[in-house]
């Protein structure tokens, strides 16, 4: 629990998703290029998984680069593709501090083979903690995943490993790339826009949506546990009743 209100207990969301979206408006608000505003953005991923760590929540999925971004200019796109390795230079220690265990979630044929090895390197440092789950999705999209997940289970039904009859909606979701991870509670977007961006598409389908205006290198504390108690006034039925 993370406080009372109302002396009612707030429960706390076990998945939490945000979109990380406003960087390159609120470098553009400073005078600053949009690079500066996913230097700062990147460093705000390790402030909110350390806040998230300490709330208790027990998976954050962080959308950091989509699988359209590569359309951006290619001097944003090149100093995103940094963002592996000033991850893992940075923040590695506060990580295996509080015992955070990273892993990502997307497509890695488009990366170079040096950030294929700094993602491989991070996930096998820490597969073993037992704390909470940092998940960053890296060149991830939906379309992508559920296309991905539709070839798979094709080819399983052509080698006789699943019958059409055997497939289900938790067919599908084994065979996504969040397979392994809790089910999705909470999903947040900062910066004023309100839509989900190709973003956990299945993942998201009865998860609590937040939309906020506060652009993502802005995005402190404060506004996560506002989230947090915008999702607990709400009622979640998953499309039944409760009497």
């Amino acid at each position: 629990m993370l406080f009372k209100k109302n002396n009612k207990s707030i429960t706390i969301p076990k998945h939490i998703a945000i979109i990380l979206d406003g960087n390159g408006r609120w470098a553009k608000q400073r005078g600053m290029p949009r690079t500066f505003g996913h230097q700062v953005g990147i460093e705000n991923i390790r402030k909110i998984a350390l806040v998230a760590s300490d709330l208790g929540i027990k998976v954050l999925s962080v959308f950091a680069f989509s699988t359209e971004n590569w359309k951006r200019p290619t001097d944003e796109v090149e100093f995103l593709m940094k963002m592996p390795s000033e991850f893992e230079k940075r923040f590695k220690d506060d990580f295996k501090q509080y015992d955070i265990k990273v892993v990502f979630t997307g497509r890695t044929n488009h990366l170079s083979l040096e950030n294929q090895e700094i993602l491989n390197r991070i996930t096998s440092l820490s597969k073993d903690r037992s704390g909470m789950i940092l998940n960053i999705c890296f060149d991830y999209g939906s379309y992508d995943e559920l296309t991905e997940a539709v070839k798979q289970i094709s080819f399983e039904v052509k080698e006789n490993q699943l019958t059409i009859e055997e497939i289900t909606e938790q067919t599908v979701t084994n065979h996504l790339y969040t397979k392994d991870l809790l089910p999705l509670d909470l999903l947040i977007r900062p910066s004023g826009e309100i839509r989900l961006s190709n973003f956990m598409l299945w993942q998201a389908a009865y998860a609590e949506l937040y939309f906020c205006k506060t652009y993502w290198p802005s995005f402190s504390k404060k506004d996560l546990i506002l989230a947090i108690k915008a999702y607990n006034s709400r009622e979640r039925r998953y499309g039944g009743l409760k009497g």
